[in-house]
């Protein structure tokens, strides 16, 4: 990816030399990514980032409603709580690659939404991206590294420990940069989702749930969240920034971190019933399809037969 050198987005916090503590990402990294409930309610397993079901420490969501027409905010989600704190570095361009590349990043994210958000007579709110260390305190409530990435729709904020690119490459098997930022524009993909209202709706309508329903609804809107990313990267080889191999770096990240793939690493064998971000190929086919039409009426997963 074609990265250095364009423009950097200045919603980032970077709160490293804040946070308490590196360590390592745990013994599954990507079983408590994704997006996070506030505080306050009833907790259910799973997260919209990349990994399992955690039942004590994490939440399952998502409504299987047909969320493509966009609104203009979620129903009840707080407010954004983006303002820079004292502690954080400054904003800006960045030195650092690793800062600058997810700068980089997001920037991108934030030309495709306002384009496609325009388009459809809405204004697109970008997200704060927060990079922490160790441990970090969101409106979701208390993460770690462990954690993984993750979104919080009480702040609109993507949170993420920058480690976790190296526990991505080393551990996972998802090389490259494109397998990295597929991360960010996934996690950005569940922002778009909270400004569509599928997950202030799901909040309020997961009290009802069953485990098993909760979890096929969590894998619909995980494998929306991956068409979301694939369109992105669509605009961005629009853009000609992408390099040879970085779709292929895209798609073996989704394939490594499909639920079939992490259950038979970790145990053997696996739990269709548990699963709550979507097999291998599922991960692919969504990622694929968005990126091929970079329509986001092609990424209707609650109307499909998935």
């Amino acid at each position: 990816m074609e990265w250095k050198g364009r423009r950097q987005s200045d919603n980032v916090e970077d709160k490293r030399d804040m946070s308490a503590g590196r360590g390592g990402l745990g013994n599954d990294p990507f079983s408590r990514t994704g997006f996070r409930i506030p505080s306050g309610g009833r907790r259910t397993g799973g997260g919209i980032g990349i990994g399992g079901l955690l039942v004590i420490l994490l939440v399952s969501w998502f409504l299987g409603i047909n969320p493509l027409t966009l609104l203009s905010g979620g129903e009840g989600m707080m407010g954004d709580s983006s303002s820079q704190q004292t502690g954080t570095r400054p904003q800006g361009n960045s030195t650092d690659d690793t800062t600058a590349f997810v700068r980089v990043v997001l920037a991108e994210t934030e030309n495709t939404w306002s384009g496609i958000f325009k388009s459809a007579g809405q204004t697109y709110q970008e997200p704060t991206l927060v990079l922490f260390s160790g441990q970090v305190s969101s409106a979701c409530g208390y993460a770690s590294a462990a954690t993984g990435p993750f979104y919080c729709p009480g702040d609109r904020k993507v949170y993420l420990d920058t480690t976790f690119f190296r526990e991505l490459d080393q551990r996972f098997g998802a090389a490259g940069d494109f397998a990295q930022a597929y991360v960010i524009a996934h996690e950005v993909g569940h922002h778009v989702q909270n400004l569509t209202g599928v997950l202030p709706e799901f909040n309020r309508r997961r009290q009802s749930m069953s485990q098993v329903d909760a979890n096929r609804m969590s894998v619909q809107v995980e494998l929306q969240a991956d068409c979301y990313a694939g369109i992105w990267a669509k605009f961005t080889e629009q853009e000609g920034i992408l390099d040879t191999g970085d779709l292929e770096e895209a798609l073996n990240a989704a394939h490594q971190i499909g639920d079939d793939t992490l259950q038979k690493q970790s145990q053997g064998y696996v739990v269709p019933d548990s699963f709550n971000h979507g097999t291998s190929q599922q991960r692919m086919t969504w990622f694929k399809r968005g990126y091929d039409t970079g329509r986001v009426a092609d990424c209707d997963t609650f109307n499909s037969n998935i």
